[in-house]
């Protein structure tokens, strides 16, 4: 199995069994929160198992979804935490100004004057918009605010973005660990930079 694996986007994960018929309860990474069963089949993080959603309500933050072949709330409950992929391919190019989390993941970070600050390695979303968390090349990772003030630049097929840190941010304020910063969103989730700064 030489081949590559296609390219895929994380679109939603199981949080829960939603009544005593086989619907659950997902949290829907895509724009429209219903898209999470536009797509086609979804499968799991290892592609192992898939997945005919059709989503059929929505509630408090969640999607309500129905899922071809569970039919209680025994088997709706083992899903429970299964993140739910895509085919890339199957899914909308992202429009101006908006990136999908997974293209941003593993880019180079330069500042403005080309000096590498080290690698994207997760983006967060914290309500007041994105954030990518850089490992810094001199060790420990900063949060940089993903505006276009503070990233100026994102070539995606240069494979890096360019930073202009606002004063201060490079001084010491870094996440030592994961455990510190809130739960990071799945890689493939899609994020809109915000244009003001």
């Amino acid at each position: 199995m030489g081949e590559a694996a296609e390219p895929r986007i994380c679109v939603g994960v199981v949080t829960g069994a939603q009544g005593v018929r086989g619907a659950v309860r997902i949290k829907s990474f895509t724009a429209a929160p219903e898209d999470v069963a536009a797509y086609g089949p979804v499968a799991d993080e290892a592609g192992q198992r898939s997945f005919a959603l059709r989503a059929v309500g929505r509630a408090k933050g969640v999607v309500i979804a129905t899922i071809a072949g569970i039919a209680d709330r025994d088997a709706a409950e083992r899903l429970k935490g299964v993140r739910l992929y895509v085919a890339r391919a199957r899914l909308p190019a992202p429009g101006e100004e908006e990136y999908y989390h997974a293209d941003l993941i593993g880019l180079a970070a330069v500042l403005t004057d080309g000096t590498v600050l080290g690698e994207v390695r997760a983006v967060h979303e914290y309500g007041a918009g994105d954030s990518l968390e850089v490992a810094r090349e001199d060790g420990g990772t900063v949060l940089v605010p993903f505006t276009r003030a503070a990233v100026p630049a994102v070539d995606l097929a240069g494979r890096r973005v360019v930073i202009d840190p606002p004063e201060g941010l490079l001084d010491g304020k870094t996440v030592e660990s994961e455990a510190e910063a809130e739960i990071p969103l799945p890689a493939g989730e899609g994020g809109t930079r915000e244009a003001g700064g």
